[in-house]
């Protein structure tokens, strides 16, 4: 391949994270916590003196593996491990209904970045609720898994801009997809009170909103 000056440039190969290893102390204790959890299950492998067990969170690109003589690291001692949703509130009811013992929602204080709580919260003091204003990036809930690996749900809507190609708008699941139609339906409703007519144009400008929501540019007005 050539660059416009004519050099040879290196082809741009893709470079994806798959997997996470997390240390744990009991491996069917971590098992059945992480399948309560409602994970996907994707391996569970041994050999003599080594065990693996792979699970997968729904939507994700990448996996968690733990087990015997997978890792050095002490157990417990995975921190700041960050899970991605659209709708923090439903994910949370979702465990507490799988009896998974998870923190309120709470967002970091706009900014405030003097508190002692939790080091990959980058030092923010948690407070109570969801961001006030539902921003992306603000709003959190925390958990641990039974050897006190921590685990922090963040909640995305709008990713800031540069981080989606528009290009490519994709959903990693059907509830991903309803929570983002459902955004669209609430600021279609605004759209036409605002213009005081129904817009017979809805599927394109729910169209719009989700792509560009998404890929973090100006929304449709």
């Amino acid at each position: 391949m050539a660059n416009p000056t004519g050099n040879a440039s290196p082809v741009r190969v893709d470079t994806k994270l798959e997997v996470i290893v997390i240390p744990v102390s009991d491996v069917d204790r971590a098992k059945h916590f992480y399948g309560r959890l409602g994970w996907r299950l994707d391996a569970d492998y041994a050999a003599d003196d080594f065990r693996v067990i792979q699970f997968t969170p729904p939507g994700s690109g990448c996996s968690v593996i733990f087990g015997k003589n997978v890792t050095a690291a002490a157990p417990g001692s995975a921190q700041g491990l960050y899970l991605i949703v659209s709708d923090i509130a439903a994910v949370r009811d979702e465990l507490l209904g799988r009896g998974v013992k998870i923190s309120e929602v709470f967002h970091d204080g706009s900014g405030v970045y003097a508190g002692p709580d939790q080091p990959y919260l980058f030092g923010r003091l948690r407070v109570g609720g969801p961001d006030p204003e539902h921003r992306s990036y603000r709003s959190f809930a925390s958990f641990s898994d039974p050897d006190g690996n921590g685990w922090l749900f963040q909640e995305i809507t709008m990713r800031l801009p540069g981080r989606i190609d528009s290009a490519a708008t994709s959903f990693a699941s059907a509830s991903d997809l309803a929570s983002a139609l459902r955004r669209a339906a609430a600021a279609h409703g605004e759209h036409e009170k605002r213009t005081g007519q129904r817009d017979e144009n809805w599927p394109e400008w729910y169209a719009q909103y989700m792509v560009r929501e998404q890929a973090g540019e100006t929304l449709p007005q």
